[in-house]
């Protein structure tokens, strides 16, 4: 069956999934406008660079990619408002990517981008003068807040505590998307790491910073439950899954879509790779957990960082993940050991992680 080919807005375009879907899309052969705020260029996840051509009002050609300047926290996107509709009116699916991923940013910021933001895209789409384009809203996993156990894909608000702003952030987002009367499609990624096959990821951040200040020995004890688990998903996954969404719209409108591995890393895998030069924590109860106890650099740490993480090390979310496999038939490749070692072979490569040569010769020495 022929694919049929989209004109597709893409918010966020810069970004670790924006960028990526830029140009996957563009692949396929869809035509895309990357909405900018401050570059242009648009950094893909193998290292190579799109420079895609500016928009300049007329429709988009098939295969290639545009860029327009934008801002989702202003109304009508930050573009002029003739613009704006001129703009809405030509494309058929927006995928909202843009959004204040740091756990560490205040709760206003999260709160103008990832709300008010979302608010802003919905209100743009509603301005076309033609058919209303459809919505595929990137969303979190971690809207499950502090729950353990099964969390459906049908679900939103479960009575769930938020751990951060961030979080409760992205739920009220969900929430403003269903009650926007738009055609809308949810994704829920879990926690992004690298490619399934090579590990390789275009940027680090979130939970490659965490695991740089466990492999440096700057986080030597953490608090955590026995069960606890992390849902990292490859890249390749999530894009995998929004192209899938993007292009069989009609029949992803109204569902939402866990974009997970199905397969949570036991926090102890984890922290225990065993990969030499790489300082192993120990892990503790939560009861038993004394921040006192730390040392003064360590006690620091985890006041200004390492708590933002701290809660995800006390829970085991066990995602859904049936509606993708039910639109395209895909599912996550396995994520299992040897998945994680990919991972972090791939960040030391990129000498992001850096093993402590004093260790492995210490290590070496004793055998």
């Amino acid at each position: 069956m022929q694919r049929h080919r989209r004109r597709i807005l893409v918010t966020g375009a810069t970004g670790l999934i924006g960028s990526e879907l830029c140009g996957q899309l563009v692949e396929r052969g869809h035509a895309v406008i990357a909405l900018v705020h401050r570059r242009h260029d648009i950094l893909r996840n193998n290292g190579s660079v799109l420079h895609p051509a500016a928009y300049t009002g007329t429709p988009p050609r098939y295969g290639a990619l545009h860029w327009t300047a934008g801002d989702v926290r202003k109304p009508s996107l930050g573009l002029e408002a003739n613009e704006a509709i001129a703009l809405a009116s030509v494309v058929e699916v927006i995928i909202h990517c843009a959004a204040e991923t740091k756990f560490s940013s205040a709760s206003d910021l999260h709160r103008i981008v990832n709300v008010e933001g979302t608010r802003n895209v919905a209100r743009f789409a509603r301005a076309s003068q033609g058919p209303i384009p459809g919505l595929v809203h990137v969303s979190t996993a971690y809207v499950s807040g502090e729950r353990s156990g099964h969390v459906a894909e049908e679900e939103i608000d479960a009575g769930q505590p938020f751990a951060n702003s961030y979080e409760a952030s992205k739920a009220t987002a969900e929430k403003l998307v269903r009650a926007s009367g738009l055609r809308a499609a949810v994704a829920r990624p879990s926690i992004i790491v690298g490619t399934s096959d090579t590990g390789a990821i275009g940027r680090f951040g979130n939970i490659y910073a965490f695991l740089r200040l466990i492999g440096d020995a700057r986080i030597t004890v953490l608090p955590s439950t026995p069960d606890a688990s992390l849902d990292l998903v490859p890249i390749d996954h999530v894009i995998g899954g929004l192209t899938d969404i993007i292009e069989s719209f009609e029949m992803a409108a109204g569902k939402t879509f866990h974009l997970v591995s199905g397969d949570p890393a036991p926090l102890a895998a984890l922290t225990a790779l065993d990969y030499p030069g790489f300082h192993v924590p120990r892990l503790v109860s939560t009861e038993r957990f004394d921040l006192s106890q730390l040392r003064p650099a360590e006690r620091a740490l985890y006041q200004r960082v390492t708590s933002a993480y701290a809660t995800y090390l006390c829970r085991n979310p066990h995602f859904a993940a049936r509606n993708l496999a039910a639109l395209s038939g895909r599912i996550c490749p396995p994520t299992g050991h040897g998945f994680l070692r990919r991972v972090v072979e791939y960040a030391t490569a990129a000498g992001y992680l850096r093993p402590n040569t004093d260790r492995m010769t210490a290590s070496a020495t004793s055998i």
